[in-house]
């Protein structure tokens, strides 16, 4: 408070806020308040109180809580006392409101340090006692000097006094703009301490067994609220910034009122209770709120009446539209409960909600069963509704939800869009195998899923870390059985369940009588005529015109032999690889394979060439092929493409957007910049060209969000369920994406460490991305408030990311709480785990340094995808990943054929299941006798007890082997050992050129002493006639 009286001088007054505030005021006294003949507030410094009406006018009006403060509003003057420094602020306001006829005019009367301003009151009163009534505030009890004299005097005037605390309440309630933009601000800012603070502060707590306090809990979250700078909202103020009321922070005993305390019990974080959260913050005066309920190792039931609780939160919002009246909406939210479950209404609370603003709670906006208010657009409601005194075996727990929202068109917007859903507010412990296995490796892997089930995967914390080699086999073991059992299963009910096939229809060259041109003169003649319209071809067969649909010709040739021109048509017959048997409507009927057509090529006496009309027959039966495919082609490709719904446009300024965004694939041929909003059900893509591209919320399959940590491109990325057409190609994925930072960097360009430029040029490179971020996140939040739980967006774990090679280039793989995706790079890849049976590990072998992986999905209709070149290095952590997920994996040490093996599998799937399914991918499920084989193998190696006889065996086995190969070991440089691997005794390149001048300057040498002396060549020719013991080896 002193802070804002000391600053009065250099702050300005929002001149143009004050005269829409003023002028929509003296409206609403108008109409609403007719028996009001002028309307008195007082407001002192008393510091007890923190909100009033009197306060809420003061900040509605002039934007800063003035105190000690009388105003005298009648429908022809407006009169202020107070201070200088409070006059000289509000001196620029008069000048508004004299520039407007319709409101009166604003006098301000200044009092000395110390004086009550007794002359000022006289001369209001004065004016006043002409009136009927005054209106006031009888709740705003303020204790200070001035606020007794004036409501003294007031009384003596002996005129009707008035309570216009719900008149002035509704007009504060509907919002202008510049209000809504301060409350989704502090509504965002509420819901981000949430979610990256508290929720994560107990989870924390859970996860090291901390004992905590509910007050100190509730004293930090204060200070968060005060210190949490990160969470800002871009464009708010860190000094506006203030908790709304002490936190409340709840577990054994619970209470759904706002009064309640935080008590110095500890936190309750055994199985199956509940934390109950619940604190609000402050934004330049206009406040928000959220409730959420933290859940630990919930069981069945609790998750059940969770997700109870939270279909009623959100079957309320619907009906909160403008006109309805607040009675209405709780009687709504009564009748939902009963049909969840009619036992909670014994402690369901009195009402569901209230609407804020400047203040907190409006008592006479209340939602409850007897409030007859009609909701207006722009009203911001707060809405809390919840349950106490749930047991589930003798454990009493309480469940709470809450969100602010705001009225608009077609119901309540959450603002607060911290996620509510079971799986984002549950935290689910590990049992004792779990805890010895950490003790066993603490830190090898941090972010691995907080539950065995991927599905459970947070996202900031991650529990399990990774099993023993051995308890991972065993795990492994009991998923090949288990695969194998559900696979039995969905073939079974396949096959219980299998509808008929898809008749193909047969082309047919004529559908009737009328369409055959029998009068075609070539057709008279028993020529071959090709028919365009009708896309068929006419050939004469033992002189009858028989019509053939140009599907049903394989190919067409001509050649010219002598004297004659030969037409051959080929035809589609069952059994070729290009016409299967379900192709033809009979496929056991006599079919017709080939035809050939002989004709002269010597001009007759009217001087035609017969062989020309081939010729135009070969060209025109061409020119039909090649249509008839085309369009068959873009058919088949147009098969699964289906149009989306309309997509319905949000009316209201506060669209979420993205701007300055590029899409993939390009609506256009260049790259063109545009912009993301996001509608009620779905999204609309527009660029700076006109381009539009819409993307329906029930068409997304995946949703994924790709940060810019260490990436040049930050993007939204789509997986539709299916494909949509982009221009003239249909596509299953979309992204829009933006750059950061510079792609491409100059190398020629000398720099300095300390150069101050590029130190510059880093920092702000780095707000950027942290902007980004942020902008990106808010979006996200927003989407998924909007589209109410339809489009969730996953975010990958770069840490348990791998380099492989899914197309043509490597590039960084990174595993998601459903999939494992890269959509940095185009065409990107995306597999869906929900859909893969089973992961092989191809080239597994010391000597190499990558392997292949092999993702066989549950169709096995469908093609299996690889990923190449992954690092041998990257083995042992995807197996911890692919095991803490349950999927099944096996590894081999070659390459499959596995478009055979599936051809296999779906001529007969119950036969490959009976024959132990994927056993024999498995290098473990090897017969007993191999085993035994082995075992006897390693027995007869191993090394003798006696170590003289073993050094004598490793002697003679020595002695044999440099026997016969001692020129060998003398040309390698060295003798061989079995130990060591051929890249450890290998020589690099400088030592292998160096021998290889040295050898070359002695062979040059040789040959010129050769040269000069006969006898050494001739010696030297005896000696090579000798057998080498290298070919002694060779014949051996």
């Amino acid at each position: 408070l002193y802070f804002i009286q000391s600053n009065l001088r250099m702050a300005l007054a929002d001149k143009a806020a004050f005269g829409r505030r003023i002028e929509r005021f003296y409206t609403f006294w108008k109409e609403s308040m007719p028996q009001v003949d002028a309307l008195s507030i007082v407001v002192t410094n008393d510091e007890d109180v923190t909100y009033s009406k009197g306060i809420s006018m003061m900040i509605w009006l002039f934007g800063y809580e003035l105190r000690d403060v009388i105003l005298f509003f009648t429908l022809e003057d407006f009169f202020v006392v107070a201070s200088k420094k409070k006059t000289d602020f509000l001196r620029p306001l008069r000048d508004v409101m004299s520039k407007k006829e319709s409101l009166p005019n604003m006098t301000l009367l200044t009092r000395g340090k110390g004086d009550p301003g007794e002359d000022h009151m006289k001369t209001i009163l004065e004016k006043a006692k002409a009136l009927k009534s005054v209106g006031y505030f009888p709740k705003d009890q303020f204790k200070g000097t001035l606020a007794k004299q004036w409501m003294a005097k007031l009384k003596e005037l002996e005129i009707d006094q008035i309570d216009t605390t719900s008149h002035i309440a509704l007009c504060l309630a509907v919002k202008d703009e510049q209000e809504l933009n301060h409350m989704k601000k502090v509504a965002q800012y509420t819901s981000d301490i949430f979610s990256k603070h508290v929720r994560n502060e107990l989870m924390n707590l859970v996860d090291e067994e901390k004992k905590v306090k509910h007050s100190k809990m509730s004293n930090n979250i204060e200070t968060l609220v005060s210190e949490g700078k990160k969470c800002l909202v871009p464009g708010m103020d860190k000094d506006s910034v203030e908790v709304a009321y002490t936190p409340i922070i709840q577990s054994q005993q619970y209470s759904l009122k706002f009064s309640a305390t935080s008590n110095d019990e500890r936190i309750d974080y055994s199985n199956k209770s509940s934390i109950t959260v619940l604190f609000g913050t402050r934004y330049k005066s206009y406040c928000s709120n959220i409730s959420r309920t933290v859940l630990v190792e919930p069981s069945e039931k609790q998750q059940k009446n969770y997700e109870s609780l939270l279909e009623v939160l959100e079957g309320v919002y619907p009906e909160m539209t403008e006109g309805t009246k607040l009675s209405a909406v709780y009687n709504k939210c009564v009748s939902l409960v009963k049909e969840k479950n009619e036992t909670w209404l014994s402690s369901f609370p009195k009402n569901i909600g209230f609407a804020t603003g400047i203040e907190f709670r409006e008592p006479t906006l209340l939602i409850g069963p007897k409030n007859e208010t009609v909701i207006k657009k722009n009203m911001v409601f707060i809405i809390q509704i919840g349950v106490t005194g749930l047991t589930d075996d003798g454990k009493e727990y309480g469940l709470m939800l809450g969100d602010t929202v705001i009225i608009g068109d077609t119901g309540a917007t959450v603002i607060t869009p911290s996620k509510k859903k079971i799986k984002s507010v549950s935290i689910f412990l590990k049992g004792e195998d779990d805890k010895e296995e950490d003790e066993e490796q603490e830190n090898l892997m941090e972010n691995i899923t907080r539950q065995s089930k991927r599905t459970a995967v947070l996202d900031s914390k991650l529990r399990n870390e990774p099993m023993t080699d051995d308890k991972r086999k065993e795990h492994q073991r009991r998923l090949t059985e288990q695969l194998n059992q559900e696979a039995k299963e969905r073939l079974s009910a396949n096959k219980n369940g299998q509808t008929a096939k898809k008749k193909v229809q047969t082309s047919v060259a004529f559908k009737n009588i009328q369409n055959f041109p029998s009068n075609d003169p070539d057709i008279r003649d028993l020529k071959i005529m090709v028919d365009k319209k009708h896309e068929s071809v006419v050939i004469p067969i033992f002189g009858v015109p028989t019509p053939f649909h140009i599907s049903t010709i394989k190919n067409v040739g001509k050649s010219e032999e002598g004297d004659y021109a030969y037409l051959r048509i080929n035809l589609n017959v069952p059994g070729t690889t290009v016409a299967k048997e379900e192709h033809f409507a009979d496929p056991d009927a006599t079919f017709m394979k080939e035809i050939t057509f002989r004709s002269s090529m010597t001009k007759s006496l009217s001087g035609a060439v017969p062989a020309m009309h081939l010729n135009n027959a070969f060209r025109i039966i061409k020119e039909v092929q090649k249509k008839f495919k085309q369009f068959e082609s873009e058919k088949k490709e147009m098969e699964d493409v289906i149009e989306q719904e309309t997509l319905k446009i949000t009316q209201t300024k506060g669209v979420p957007r993205l701007k300055d965004l590029y899409c993939r694939p390009n609506l256009s041929s260049r790259r063109v910049i545009g912009t993301l909003e996001a509608h009620s059900n779905g999204f609309r893509f527009h660029n700076t060209h006109g381009s539009n591209v819409d993307v329906i919320y029930n068409t997304i399959k995946h949703a994924f969000f790709q940060p810019c940590d260490k990436e040049m491109l930050i993007m939204l990325h789509f997986v539709l369920k299916h494909p949509i057409m982009i221009g003239k190609k249909k596509t299953y994925h979309i992204c829009f994406y933006t750059e950061v930072g510079e792609i491409m960097t100059d190398l020629g360009k000398s720099s300095h460490m300390y150069d101050r430029d590029d130190i510059e040029a880093e920092h702000a490179e780095r707000e950027m991305r942290q902007k980004l971020k942020g902008a990106f996140k808010n979006f996200i939040e927003k989407v998924e408030a909007i589209s109410k739980g339809k489009v969730e967006f996953d975010t990958p774990f770069r840490e348990l990311g791998f380099h492989g090679v899914p197309f043509r280039s490597s590039c960084l793989l990174q595993p998601t709480t459903h999939c494992i995706i890269n959509v940095i790079e185009w065409p990107p890849f995306v597999i869906s785990l929900d859909e893969v049976e089973l992961i092989h590990f191809e080239r597994v072998q010391f000597q190499l340094k990558n392997f292949d992986m092999v993702f066989i999905f549950k169709d096995y209709q469908k093609k299996v995808e690889m990923i190449n070149s992954i690092p041998m290095a990257s083995l042992d952590a995807i197996k911890e990943w692919l095991n803490s997920c349950d999927l099944k994996y096996t590894e081999g040490a070659i390459s499959l054929n596995w478009p055979k093996i599936m051809k296999t599998i779906n001529d007969d799937p119950e036969g490959f299941f009976d024959d132990g399914g994927w056993k024999f991918l498995d290098p473990e499920s090897d017969g007993g006798e191999d085993e035994e084989s082995d075992d006897e193998g390693d027995e007869s190696w191993g090394p003798a007890e006696d170590g003289s006889n073993a050094s004598e065996e490793e002697e003679d086995s020595d002695d044999d082997y440099t026997s016969e190969g001692s020129d060998v070991s003398d040309a390698s440089g060295g003798s061989y050992s079995g130990t060591g691997s051929s890249e450890e005794s290998g020589k690099d390149w400088s030592d292998l050129e160096a021998e290889a001048k040295r050898d070359d300057q002695r062979k040059l040498r040789e040959e010129t002493e050769e040269d000069r002396s006969p006898k050494k060549k001739k010696r030297k020719m005896q000696h090579s006639s000798k057998k080498s013991p290298m070919k002694k080896k060779k014949k051996r």
